[in-house]
C-alpha cells in the first residue's frame, strides 16, 4: 500500500516540465535587440552563461570575442555536469575522450541589436597507445607509474593528439537557447 501511494504521478494541475531539444533550432548568430547599456548586459550575461560550461581563457569587450580553455565531455558517469545534451554524446563520451571548447562572436548588427554566433568545436584524444594498458605485462610494468617532466612542451606538439571532428551544433544549440532566454 506505502508503494503505490507514490507512484500514481503528477497531479494535472501541476505537471512535471518536459526538458528536451528545442522544437526549432535557433539560428546561429542570433539576434539580440537594442536596449539601454545592451552591450555590456549582453557581454556580462554572455559571459556567466558560458562559465558554466567552460573556464573562459579570454575576453576582449572591444573586439566582441570570448574564447574558452576545452574541457572533457562529461559522459553517463557525470550526470550533473553541463556539456553533453543528449543521451548519444553523453553515452559516446563515456567510451572515449572527447572534449570541446568554445568560441563566440558578439558583433553589431546594421539595424541596432547584436548578432551573437556561438561555435563548439569537438575533438577526439589520439593517444598512441592505451592510457592503462596491462595486457600482456605479466606483474612489473616496465614504465614508471608517475611521469614527471621537467621540460617545457612546445604547445603544438602537446596539443596535436586531438584529432578535429568538426562542431558540436547540439551544444551550440543549449547555449544559444539560454542566451535567448536571459536576454
Amino acid at each position: 500500500m506505502l508503494l503505490n501511494g507514490c507512484a500514481t504521478g503528477p497531479l494535472l494541475d501541476n505537471p512535471l516540465p518536459i526538458y528536451g531539444p528545442p522544437a526549432q533550432p535557433c539560428a546561429n548568430p542570433i539576434w539580440i535587440p537594442p536596449g539601454p547599456q545592451a552591450y555590456n548586459r549582453v557581454f556580462e550575461r554572455i559571459i556567466d552563461i558560458l562559465d558554466d560550461y567552460f573556464p573562459i581563457a579570454r575576453q576582449n569587450r572591444y573586439d566582441g570575442l570570448i574564447e574558452t580553455f576545452p574541457t572533457i565531455a562529461p559522459g553517463l558517469e557525470q550526470p550533473w555536469k553541463p556539456g553533453s545534451p543528449d543521451l548519444y554524446q553523453r553515452f559516446e563520451a563515456t567510451l572515449q575522450t572527447l572534449r570541446h571548447r568554445c568560441v563566440v562572436h558578439i558583433r553589431t548588427a546594421p539595424d541596432g541589436g547584436y548578432f551573437v554566433e556561438v561555435i563548439v568545436y569537438k575533438e577526439l584524444e589520439d593517444l598512441p597507445r592505451p592510457s592503462r594498458q596491462t595486457a600482456g605485462a605479466a606483474s612489473f610494468q616496465d614504465q614508471p607509474t608517475v611521469e614527471r617532466e621537467f621540460v617545457i612542451i612546445d604547445p603544438t606538439v602537446f596539443e596535436s593528439q586531438w584529432i578535429p571532428r568538426g562542431r558540436n551544433t547540439a551544444l551550440e544549440q543549449e547555449i544559444l537557447e539560454r542566451i535567448k532566454k536571459c536576454l
